[in-house]
């Protein structure tokens, strides 16, 4: 467990944080600004808090050194050694665990050459394996995909992954961007002007209907476990199970068996009262009320499909029309291109 409970005052700006870390990968997420880095750089003993303290694993860091913290810090860009090679960059780190982390992250193939001839996501997974090899009892990650374009992201998010379920070091990740959040984490600290506005398991944050106005219908809405049942080659579809229900999306994904998340926005969700018919749409769900929340001119409503949490935000006068209460069995109707498989 890590516990961070910090305060600063930088110019006027003020930082007054706290949150619990559990095992995994916790996100914190916020616009530019919000205080996010700061919080990183706390933690890893480069800036001083006026007040507070940083305990990882029963250890209290906030007066302890940087170089004595043993934290791996990863920044959105690698800040390799130059004149080293890529051996020689991952030894500076360590040697913990060195073939483990090299096989992890693929970096067998790249030993031999320095940063300038590697591309932006290869100088990232040298960066992890550096820190990795300092056996750090917490990673830190600030933005470290910022700076790499979509295709570069793609390759990287897989070994991030790897990380996340084969090696046991807990990480604090840094980011604005939530489909890499929705991917990645267990947890999610939300920040808005040096403040923590909501903080706890993701699913359970990004499906609460306040996330609507904390994060917009874009942003918010659920983060489903789900495993591959089955494909139809011939249609070109997979189906998806969890447990509310089964998903239906236009591709092939994975093996039967295979454990994805699935990602659905808010603004994706349509409510009816009564299983439509004559319809395009595969996934109509069953689903209970759990909130109603106004939001602007909106309406955000929380609902249950079996223990999985789902999120819609709708117009009021949509909300006023059906007439929807808290505990109203419904239909959940969701576009299958509007969801997104994360990991």
């Amino acid at each position: 467990m890590i516990e961070i409970a910090i305060k600063k005052q930088l110019g006027d700006f003020s930082l007054d944080v706290a949150f619990d870390a559990p095992r995994g990968v916790t996100a914190i997420f916020g616009r530019s600004g919000c205080g996010k880095t700061s919080v990183i750089t706390a933690i890893a003993g480069l800036m001083r808090p006026d007040t507070g303290r940083i305990v990882v694993e029963g250890r209290d860091l906030s007066d302890v050194p940087v170089h004595k913290r043993n934290l791996g810090v990863v920044f959105q860009d690698a800040r390799l050694f130059p004149h080293m090679t890529v051996a020689q960059n991952l030894g500076y780190g360590g040697s913990y665990e060195a073939v483990k982390i090299i096989d992890l992250l693929g970096l067998a193939g790249l030993m031999g050459r320095y940063p300038k001839a590697l591309s932006g996501g290869e100088k990232s997974r040298v960066a992890l394996g550096r820190a990795l090899m300092s056996k750090p009892a917490l990673l830190l990650l600030d933005e470290p995909l910022a700076a790499l374009d979509a295709p570069r992201k793609a390759e990287i998010l897989p070994y991030l992954e790897r990380l996340r379920d084969e090696m046991s070091v807990p990480m604090i990740y840094v980011s604005h961007d939530m489909s890499e959040v929705a991917r990645l984490a267990n947890s999610i600290v939300i920040m808005e002007a040096g403040r923590v506005v909501r903080a706890g398991p993701l699913g359970d944050v990004l499906a609460h209907p306040d996330a609507v106005g904390l994060l917009g219908a874009r942003d918010a809405g659920a983060v489903l476990a789900a495993t591959v049942a089955g494909h139809d080659e011939a249609g070109g579809l997979t189906r998806l199970a969890f447990d509310g229900g089964e998903i239906v999306l236009p591709k092939v994904l994975g093996a039967v068996g295979q454990k994805l998340r699935l990602r659905i926005p808010a603004q994706d969700v349509i409510l009816a009262i009564e299983r439509p018919k004559g319809i395009s749409a595969r996934n109509i769900l069953p689903v209970t009320i759990t909130a109603l929340e106004e939001v602007g001119t909106g309406v955000a409503v929380g609902l249950k499909a079996g223990a999985s949490g789902l999120l819609a935000r709708i117009t009021t006068a949509s909300a006023h029309e059906l007439r929807l209460t808290v505990g109203m069995q419904i239909y959940a109707i969701v576009k299958a291109t509007a969801v997104s498989p994360e990991a």
